[in-house]
């Protein structure tokens, strides 16, 4: 068998786990700190690979093996790969308590409401756009994704950020920064966990499940949901089928580029994505602030022209681009030179649609479209219907392609 073992967040682990071990593989604060038999090998863990192959010597020999690890173990830990490489048949895990829970505890928080993201070893951009989506948020740091770096990318959003340090300690500290403070420290090595809090949007109700939640109960929601003037919105008809493109998920990072009342905006955040959106009009900035408080969600909003005021903004995954004008083709053009899989165009005007499609076209986009044309019900005397026409639009769409099999080799 190979023992895992949590140590909590610090405590070591007991002489009755580790007597008659034959390997013990763990961190080197873990080793330091634990009872290890003078006659057991020690590997202190750096790159998996070679201890994951010197485990699988003692097991093939049926000598006991103990591996150390921070917390809970099976929470974003080593039993994954452990159980990928030997079987969940062969372990033994004795969890600790995480990192995540502590930090919690320590700030008298619940984290039933809390999405927890790792980015350990992993691109931090998916961690930083959950922190920007959501009000509760444990970040598992890595080298290069820690608390300067989160910060940094936070600087635009209004987050308190809970640094949590070597806790379990003697060390253990927990500090309340700001993203512009966080981005100007050096964190050193010891940090366990990030929390990010929106502290502007209320604790929910009592949770049955636990993480970011359900999501929303319906999207493409009509016009009256929303704020707009002179019903100057995306239809709910065209938005339900951007919304099918677009694709927003936790993790991604949406821009809404002429977003008017923010319908699409507000609709991409309900479904758990970042979202920057991008309005020209001073009371149209107002207006989507307005309506993203009223459902909810945080909508980081640009007050600026497109292009020149994407030039600063983090690549999005996906690009809604709603306004119109003698600019479109340059704004298109320069959304899809940044996003990573769709961009998605409404026009009224047909006109615009051969130089939309053909700077989608020359940035590689496989590009479709359609025509949608609906008709509403509407109450006629005598309690009766008839079908009233909404203006045509017309929906672009372009999504990358996936990357060739050699592409990713060579990557």
């Amino acid at each position: 068998m190979i023992t895992v073992v949590g140590t909590g967040t610090g405590g070591p682990a007991g002489p009755d786990v580790l007597a008659g071990a034959a390997l013990v593989v763990g961190g080197r604060r873990h080793l330091d700190a634990a009872a290890v038999p003078e006659s057991a090998e020690r590997i202190v863990l750096g790159p998996l690979a070679p201890a994951l192959d010197r485990i699988e010597e003692y097991v093939r020999t049926e000598r006991p093996v103990v591996v150390l690890a921070s917390g809970d173990p099976g929470f974003f830990g080593i039993v994954r790969v452990l159980a990928e490489r030997f079987g969940a048949d062969r372990l033994d895990v004795r969890p600790g308590v995480s990192s995540v829970a502590t930090a919690f505890a320590r700030l008298g928080l619940t984290w039933d409401d809390a999405v927890v993201v790792s980015a350990h070893g992993r691109d931090p951009r998916t961690a930083v756009n959950v922190c920007r989506a959501h009000p509760k948020v444990a970040v598992l740091t890595g080298p290069g994704a820690g608390p300067a770096e989160i910060g940094a990318a936070l600087r635009d959003h209004d987050r308190t950020l809970v640094v949590a340090t070597a806790l379990g300690s003697a060390d253990e500290r927990l500090e309340r920064v700001t993203p512009a403070e966080a981005a100007a420290r050096d964190w050193g090595t010891a940090v366990s966990v990030v929390v990010s809090l929106d502290e502007r949007r209320a604790p929910g109700a009592v949770r049955t499940l636990a993480g970011r939640g359900p999501g929303p109960a319906g999207w493409a929601l009509a016009e009256d949901a929303f704020a707009h003037r002179d019903s100057m919105i995306t239809k709910f008809e065209v938005r339900a089928l951007a919304l099918a493109r677009l694709a927003p998920r936790p993790g991604d990072l949406v821009w809404d580029v002429g977003a008017g009342s923010g319908s699409v905006a507000v609709e991409c955040a309900r479904l758990g994505a970042a979202v920057t959106a991008v309005e020209k009009a001073a009371d149209g900035v107002e207006r989507i602030r307005a309506n993203a408080a009223a459902h909810g969600v945080d909508v980081h909003v640009v007050h600026g022209t497109a292009p020149d005021a994407l030039s600063g903004l983090d690549e999005p995954d996906a690009v809604f681009v709603g306004g119109g004008g003698r600019e479109l083709p340059a704004v298109v053009t320069a959304c899809a030179r940044r996003a990573r899989r769709s961009v998605v165009v409404a026009l009224a005007a047909l006109d615009r649609v051969p130089a939309a499609r053909a700077a989608l076209a020359d940035a590689g986009f496989g590009v479709d479209g359609v025509l949608l044309q609906s008709s509403r019900l509407a109450p006629l005397p005598g309690d009766v219907n008839r079908l009233a026409a909404t203006n045509p639009v017309f929906l672009l769409w372009g999504e990358r392609p996936p990357a060739s099999a050699d592409e990713g080799e060579t990557q």
